[in-house]
């Protein structure tokens, strides 16, 4: 596990959360779909380092 990774894709996530928010606020729908985009991407990058912790957990 890379905690420096899971760390990145914990702020990626909470900027979007926050992008996102802000559009609800504002009513802007490029800054909602930002927002979503930066949560989804995070999504992802916790998904890697989940299977890199499965593979590695399997080798060990």
């Amino acid at each position: 596990m890379s905690l420096k990774n899971r760390e990145k894709a914990t702020a990626k996530n909470v900027a979007g959360k926050v992008q996102e928010t802000v559009g609800n606020v504002t009513g802007d729908p490029k800054d909602q779909a930002e927002g979503k985009e930066k949560q989804a991407e995070a999504k992802v990058m916790h998904t890697v380092e989940d299977v890199k912790d499965e593979v590695k957990a399997k080798l060990d």
